[in-house]
């Protein structure tokens, strides 16, 4: 897809920044971590090629709210292949505007990335699904009411997801787990409570298998700017009114913690994987 944005001018210095620190100008693919998949930074990288700044000293980052966001923002190789990884989300409802939250996504177009990966914690929707299961995503509901684009600029969305990086992430997993993940759809709330019971009744409804607050926001930005998009959720929790037990965000730290090796291991799995379809 030609792409109908381009990289903001904070992005394009954001870029040059890390391409001084690191010593290299392009990225194949960058990697954005949601809550409690920071962890899998330190064993990603292929052994003395990791490069790691604070995403506050780089243009057009802020500094992360919410637990579980290091800011931290990495270069590395992984099989040899050029990363940037970051973990530092900014969500829509720490209330900086849609130009923080996307501005990964214009960081990755900047340094020249084919491919957008992101991740998130998620609560889980549907009764097959269970705390520790990563779910790639086959495409979204956007409930926050809130869009990344201005004026008339009419991204397509058929195909947000890619279904050509969906295989062969899945293919690459099975590989390396012996086990197919499942696919879903993630509904995008816009935070920063947690859904009410009657809220959750509702998505399952509409057709969502999960629940979050985050990534929407970065898949429409990336679809402008004309990266292909892989996204997983971990399912850290299920949902309101699916246990009878209440939510709260330790939750979702802990679970991503016990599953920190796992999610590495997929991770040096599926990036290559992704980056060589």
């Amino acid at each position: 897809m030609s792409p109908l944005l381009h990289p903001t001018d904070p992005a394009r210095a954001a870029a040059a920044a890390i391409s001084r620190a690191s010593g290299r100008d392009h990225h194949e693919v960058a990697l954005v971590l949601g809550s409690g998949w920071a962890p899998v930074v330190a064993g990603l990288a292929d052994p003395g090629t990791s490069v790691t700044v604070s995403a506050a000293d780089l243009p057009g980052f802020v500094r992360p709210t919410a637990t579980g966001h290091s800011g931290t923002v990495t270069s590395c190789l992984v099989d040899g292949l050029p990363v940037l990884a970051v973990a530092g989300r900014t969500h829509l409802y720490e209330g900086l505007g849609t130009e923080a939250v996307v501005h990964p996504a214009h960081v990755a177009a900047a340094l020249g990335a084919r491919t957008l990966v992101l991740t998130n914690a998620a609560g889980g929707l549907r009764d097959d699904l269970a705390v520790g299961d990563v779910v790639l995503l086959s495409d979204h509901l956007n409930l926050t009411g809130r869009s990344p684009l201005s004026g008339a600029v009419f991204v397509d969305l058929v195909d947000a997801y890619s279904p050509r990086l969906r295989s062969a992430a899945a293919d690459a997993l099975v590989a390396a787990t012996g086990s197919r993940p499942a696919e879903g759809v993630y509904a995008a709330m816009p935070g920063p409570q947690y859904e009410t019971p009657a809220e959750i009744r509702m998505l399952r409804t509409l057709g969502a298998d999960l629940v979050g607050m985050s990534t929407v926001p970065e898949v429409v930005a990336a679809r402008g700017l004309g990266l292909e998009v892989l996204a997983a959720s971990l399912v850290t929790n299920l949902a309101a009114g699916v246990t009878g037990e209440p939510l709260d965000h330790a939750e979702v730290l802990a679970a991503g913690s016990a599953g920190a090796a796992g999610l590495t291991d997929a991770l040096r799995a599926v990036l290559p994987a992704v980056a060589r379809a």
